[in-house]
């Protein structure tokens, strides 16, 4: 979790300089939005891969019920248009 944050701030980081330098900002504006950027975008992929993990969890340790025959697959459409 900590690498995906340290990630997406890196990323967010990034994201910040190349736009601070795209609209020639002064270098103090683009450091201090490219930090600011960087804390958002790391709190949201902490969010996000917490997420992200809590329902691969999940997805383990609950695997789908395997068809049987009083839960047949479904059919496919063999419908061609």
């Amino acid at each position: 979790m900590k690498a995906l944050m340290i990630l997406g701030a890196i990323v967010g980081f990034m994201i910040g300089v190349g736009l601070g330098l795209a609209t020639n900002c002064s270098w103090s504006t683009t450091l201090w939005r490219a930090c600011a950027a960087a804390l958002w975008t790391g709190f949201l992929t902490r969010w996000w891969g917490g997420i992200w993990l809590n329902s691969l969890k999940d997805a383990l340790a609950n695997p789908p019920a395997a068809p049987t025959a009083n839960n047949p697959p479904a059919p496919k459409n063999t419908n061609k248009v």
